[in-house]
């Protein structure tokens, strides 16, 4: 149930009675009572009246019988006491959608030929979290990875390979390095390498066995990072750029024939109205270049008329750094022009900061060097194992550790790297979370036979338990809304604190018969509870740590 949500209907209700006309009754949790509305603040100047007068008002036209009692406090909030009988009976349920949506969303998006990077985390971890809540919703959720798999760079990659370059799983950086290296410095290799670009993009068989082959032995990369990760993307869910080269022309096309194009520099490009430099020219969005080839503004501007004209999309999200904000709102703003993203379907930009040292500064190897994403990963498992003693469950620690500091910040903010902090058992962190699902686990275990029933609250801290369990769903509601993560992060930790604090307070299996089964029963809610949410997150839950 959403506690808040009913509570809110409630006070609306009697709002509008005492107003004559909707107002929001802006119900929160509060520190003087279970929850709290300072509405009749502001409509009482409205009403030229008292504030406390209206609140009072409010309190006694509201229909809160079995579910709160209504009391005026201060200058003129409306304090709520929820029922013990309401916190006892009802369990935390997982919301639904209203109306269901068709959801593509953009993420993860690694380059062939490369190993996944730092900087591949925060799109892949945000964005697998965004897909399994709205799964949880009722939506139809479409991952798209937009696999970096087509350009100029392929002739020198295809070519390097056809020469005998070493190409595995293990070492996509290398053999990358090495064939920009023997493009950088040999001219021979650099003229063929142009001439294979050609070839590629004209369709030469052989070519593009070879490039197949490339393309092949990373997806079998980034998918084992994927397994590793505990992400849900798989195989079908690569829609690289080579996706839609067929369409592209078609692209080209119509925004020819609909007069959203011009020559410039030599270019096709597209001006969408808003987009000026500095100078105040208006800024192009390059469509086809100067050479005849395509850019990634016709790529994107493809996938956004692919995306919802085929796919049927009702609502888009890219979870893409930040620093591309102004390019997808140029490729969004022509789409729209276009016709082919119509006002009724949202895009969202999930922009994201950088991961950052120790130091500060942006995150780095000590070679100077971006760091690689199995390296961080290496590095949380082998302090989780140090922290655990047992291999099996350093994996989940680790990376349920690394998934935990990620979200747990506002992803528009830049976050610290920090393993000792991310892996530590006490404060707002994975393992910590962790920790307490698998101490409730042991609790219910040693419960032998005793098997839960019904709750009966007879102690504060058995109430705060209850309260804060009976606030996931409002929780859930709000994160849905905002697809900001670290606010359900917040609530796991604030539910794993109230029940440390119950634990304390309120023994278990010492306690009478009734009382324990009453106890397990709250110990039950919220082991299922924190299993829920950080499932959301990706995050496992080992039984035993």
């Amino acid at each position: 149930m959403n506690l808040e949500a009913l509570l809110a209907d409630r006070l609306a209700a009697a709002f509008a009675a005492v107003a004559g006309h909707p107002v929001d009754p802006a119900v929160r949790r509060s520190p003087h009572a279970d929850y709290a509305s300072g509405a009749a603040l502001q409509l009482a100047r409205e009403l030229n009246a008292s504030p406390r007068d209206v609140a009072a008002e409010v309190a006694r036209k509201a229909d809160l019988a079995g579910i709160a009692t209504a009391e005026v406090s201060g200058p003129g909030f409306v304090n709520l006491t929820v029922a013990d009988e309401l916190l006892a009976r009802e369990r935390p349920e997982f919301p639904k959608a209203a109306t269901p949506q068709t959801v593509v969303i953009d993420y993860s998006a690694p380059n062939v030929a490369k190993e996944m990077q730092v900087h591949h985390l925060r799109s892949t971890v945000i964005g697998d979290a965004v897909a399994r809540l709205l799964v949880r919703l009722g939506h139809d959720v479409r991952r798209a990875n937009h696999l970096g798999d087509w350009g100029t760079p392929f002739g020198m990659l295809v070519e390097h390979l056809l020469d005998g370059g070493e190409l595995s799983t293990d070492d996509l950086t290398g053999f990358y390095q090495a064939a920009r290296a023997r493009f950088d410095t040999d001219e021979d290799f650099k003229r063929r390498a142009r001439l294979r670009v050609v070839a590629l993009q004209s369709g030469d068989e052989p070519t593009l066995a070879t490039w197949r082959r490339l393309v092949g032995v990373s997806k079998k990369h980034f998918m084992a990072a994927y397994a590793r990760m505990g992400v849900t993307l798989t195989e079908g869910d690569f829609v690289g750029e080579s996706f839609y080269n067929d369409d592209l022309p078609r692209v080209v096309d119509e925004l020819h024939a609909k007069g959203l194009l011009r020559v410039s520099g030599g270019a096709l490009c597209a001006f969408p109205e808003g987009f000026t430099g500095r100078d105040g020219e208006p800024v192009p969005l390059i469509v086809r270049k100067s050479d005849g080839g395509f850019g990634y503004a016709a790529t994107d501007l493809a996938a956004v008329r692919y995306r919802v004209g085929t796919l049927g999309a009702d609502r888009l999200l890219y979870v893409v750094g930040a620093p591309q904000r102004t390019h997808f709102q140029m490729v969004w703003a022509v789409a729209r022009a276009a016709g082919w993203l119509p006002d009724d379907v949202p895009v969202e930009h999930l922009a994201f900061g950088s991961i950052l040292g120790t130091d500060g500064k942006m995150l780095k190897s000590r070679s100077g060097e971006t760091v690689r994403l199995s390296a961080l990963i290496d590095e949380a498992v082998r302090r989780a194992a140090e922290l655990t003693g047992d291999g099996t469950t350093a994996e989940a620690v680790g990376m349920g550790a690394i998934k935990y500091a990620d979200l747990s910040t506002d992803r528009r903010t830049d976050y610290v790297f920090d393993p000792e902090r991310m892996l530590a058992l006490t404060g707002n962190t994975g393992p910590y979370l962790q920790m307490a699902y698998a101490r409730i686990r042991s609790i219910l275990e040693k419960a032998g036979e005793t098997r839960p029933g019904p709750v009966i609250i007879e102690h504060p801290k058995e109430r705060a338990l209850a309260l804060e369990l009976l606030a996931f769903e409002a929780t859930l509601a709000t994160v849905a809304e905002t697809l900001e993560f670290h606010r359900l992060t917040a609530y796991l930790y604030a539910l794993a604190s109230a029940f440390s604090t119950f634990y304390e307070a309120c023994p278990v299996l010492r306690s009478a018969p009734g009382v324990r089964r009453s106890r397990l029963s709250l110990c039950e809610r919220t082991a299922e509870t924190l299993r829920e949410g950080l499932d959301l997150l990706g995050i496992r839950t080992p039984e035993r740590l």
